[in-house]
């Protein structure tokens, strides 16, 4: 398993890949926390806590971490590889935790400089320091708990196709239909807005982004990337049969 990762790792950033992720992610959340003017802009907030990056940073990572995903097992599939993967002296369980843990790791070094944006705000705070920290902290562990889940997604939609770009639409759909389509549902179904809202991952990752963890949004985190990774685990089981 431990080979697979690194494996995955070094593909990443032996190639454009990593380095275009993680630079998109931090580009893209600089311009519209610091630069942009709009309402995700900190500076012009008034405020000295990172909500509007909380609320900014799942909608990119709906489509960055698809990208870095869409290529897992597609690209062994498309070039014939996946045979060779599968006869390893590995059990499918330990290949895709490998690949799943390969592709995590990678968003999560893209998420450690956003830490910097904790000590800007922490500076211009008044008086300094002035800044929920136990907010932003649960922020930072549900955002986590959010990046496996996707990561977990994507994986799986890998399995489903060789072309890469079929894949990252899927994990892409996927990804939003299970963070925002609830939610976005919920407001249909007033009777039952509440237990359908809750069934969404944006419901669970507002919950943590309150500063308390709550077993129940950590079960549900775990649930979702459990279960998309058993499903990755059952697909290429199909394919070695």
């Amino acid at each position: 398993m431990k080979s697979i990762a690194l494996r995955e790792i070094k593909s990443f950033f032996g190639s454009p890949i990593g380095y275009l992720v993680i630079a998109i992610f931090l580009l893209i959340n600089g311009l519209f926390l610091w630069v942009f003017d709009g309402e995700y802009n900190i500076l012009q907030s008034g405020f000295a806590d990172l909500s509007p990056f909380f609320t900014l940073a799942p909608w990119i990572l709906i489509f960055l971490i698809p990208a870095v995903t869409m290529r897992s097992f597609s690209d062994e599939k498309k070039q014939g590889t996946i045979e060779l993967l599968l006869t390893k002296p590995l059990s499918i369980w330990q290949i895709v935790n490998g690949k799943f843990l390969g592709s995590l790791l990678l968003i999560v070094i893209a998420l450690l400089p956003t830490l910097v944006y904790v000590y800007v705000i922490y500076s211009l705070g008044l008086p300094e320091g002035n800044i929920d920290l136990g907010s932003t902290i649960g922020s930072y562990f549900g955002l986590l708990f959010l990046v496996a889940s996707y990561t977990s997604i994507g994986i799986f939609t890998s399995t489903l196709s060789e072309n890469q770009i079929v894949a990252f639409l899927l994990s892409a759909f996927i990804c939003f239909a299970i963070y925002y389509g609830f939610e976005g549902v919920s407001t249909y179904v007033k009777s039952f807005e509440d237990n359908v809202a809750k069934i969404g991952m944006d419901y669970h990752f507002k919950s943590m982004s309150l500063g308390v963890i709550d077993t129940r949004d950590v079960l549900y985190f775990l649930s979702i990337t459990y279960l998309f990774l058993s499903l990755t685990v059952f697909k290429l089981k199909s394919l070695k049969s």
